[in-house]
């Protein structure tokens, strides 16, 4: 691919006050979009960045100390920042709201689109695109409390199922929310009910563009590599991409996306010394989040995520599996990673 057709504006994505100098985000990733994978996501080139999901009651009632802390961090370079929000209990929407602004996030993101069975069971996440009532009750509160300054946006998948009564409240609560004021909404191109299974529909993220015009529509679903992030912005003319499966383990996927973007050649898959270079960095990164004792188990997690593109991933993949303390972590990384041209 030779690059983003001139034809196209190159300006980036505006989510409220912030022009961004791109269209590629870092989605909100459960247990993984952390401080940590937000900051490396921004060193290799991501706009901007969602945290990971937090329940309402959660989000109202924890403290922020201890093994909790971790979830309203946000640092200097972190910024601009979304911190997400998902739950049934639509009255605590507001003073959880309020709490991450507090906390010093940027941008509120409300979660209509989690498929999973435990949001499903709660009446949280994608549940709610059932209920357009209460799905803009919810929207409403948020965007009543917080500041005008700070951006409300919205997840979305394309509806529960594929019948026109879901097709119906998608749009009812799509441009019931844009007449509330979000300032974005995020729309998966797959149903509630398809979870991750089968092909995400852009042609649905088309139509939702064209019937969109001006108002900010970012597009999500099957962007694993750079060359489908461009094609969904070609193909449907979103405003922007929300990276999520597609950047755990895989950072360099922002930096080969804007090369594209900017009509660059391609960026190869990143060799073996610098896998090793991103991955201490996480490490890092998570060192200094979770401290000395937490951020091994933390970072086998997303080691698991960089072995596919070690050439002997399943090797590595196992090496990980197993291990316990920082000795053997760095121990395993010198044999699989080892140090070449004064890296460390």
């Amino acid at each position: 691919m030779s690059g983003f057709p001139s034809s196209l504006p190159q300006c980036g994505l505006r989510i409220g006050p912030y022009q961004l100098e791109s269209p590629f985000v870092l989605a909100a990733l459960s247990g993984y979009s952390d401080a940590a994978m937000r900051r490396l996501s921004r060193e290799y080139g991501a706009s901007y960045a969602l945290a990971e999901v937090m329940i309402e009651r959660f989000a109202v009632e924890v403290k922020q100390t201890g093994k909790t802390k971790h979830h309203f961090r946000v640092d200097d370079d972190d910024h601009p920042v979304a911190g997400q929000l998902m739950g049934s209990d639509v009255e605590r929407f507001g003073p959880a709201a309020m709490r991450l602004v507090e906390a010093g996030f940027d941008v509120i993101d409300i979660n209509f689109g989690c498929p999973v069975k435990s949001a499903i069971g709660g009446c949280r996440g994608g549940y709610h695109l059932g209920r357009p009532d209460v799905a803009l009750d919810i929207v409403r509160r948020v965007r009543d409390v917080v500041p005008s300054e700070i951006p409300v946006t919205v997840k979305m998948r394309r509806g529960i199922d594929d019948s026109s009564e879901s097709r119906d409240k998608f749009f009812t609560i799509l441009d019931g929310a844009f007449g509330l004021g979000v300032a974005a909404i995020t729309v998966h191109g797959r149903t509630v009910e398809q979870r991750y299974d089968g092909p995400s529909r852009w042609e649905f993220l088309k139509e939702l563009k064209q019937h969109a015009g001006e108002r900010v529509i970012l597009g999500s679903g099957d962007l694993f590599t750079a060359e489908d992030c461009i094609r969904m912005i070609q193909e449907t003319e979103v405003d922007g991409v929300t990276i999520a499966r597609g950047a755990i383990g895989n950072p360099w996927i922002f930096n080969q996306c804007l090369a594209l973007w900017r009509g660059e050649p391609s960026i190869p898959s990143p060799t073996v010394p610098a896998q090793r270079h991103a991955i201490m960095r996480h490490a890092e990164l998570l060192q200094e989040l979770y401290g000395p004792d937490r951020w091994v188990r933390k970072m086998c997690q997303f080691n698991f995520k960089y072995a596919p593109l070690h050439p002997e991933h399943e090797t590595v993949r196992n090496a990980f599996a197993t291990l316990r303390t920082a000795q053997q972590w760095q121990a395993v990384m010198d044999q699989f990673y080892p140090i070449e041209n004064g890296d460390s």
